[in-house]
């Protein structure tokens, strides 16, 4: 999922704690679909299937893709213009409705925390 060598438009992708490891837990198809999203954040774009994640701010998107009855989530930032970081990946497990768990909610918010400061320690201050 990491590429050693980026086009010259494509902002790096930067994992945060387990996201990659739990990504490729994935099955294949959702780990495509979520790439595709990645890759379209990554030169600038959006994919049609991301949408804001509620509670943090701007600049957090999810991807949402559904196989074989099993929801698959993945959650990005990308508020900074140096690169794309890519905070939790994981399997929807409530049972009520659509509802992310609270301790999903709580991991992402800790997560984005620490995207900012691996922002600011390899890139500087935020612009």
């Amino acid at each position: 999922m990491t590429r050693e060598f980026l086009a010259d438009d494509e902002k790096p992708l930067i994992w945060i704690r387990s996201s990659l490891k739990d990504l490729e837990r994935f099955p294949a198809e959702v780990q495509e679909h979520v790439g595709y999203a990645l890759s379209a954040a990554q030169h600038g774009g959006k994919h049609p299937d991301s949408k804001p994640w509620k509670g943090d701010g701007s600049g957090v998107f999810e991807v949402v893709e559904d196989h074989r009855g099993d929801t698959f989530r993945a959650v990005y930032m990308v508020r900074f213009e140096e690169a794309v970081y890519v905070l939790h990946a994981f399997q929807k497990k409530s049972t009520r409705g659509i509802a992310t768990s609270q301790a999903d909610r709580e991991l992402i918010t800790r997560r984005l925390k620490d995207a900012i400061e691996d922002h600011k320690e390899r890139y500087g201050k935020a612009k």
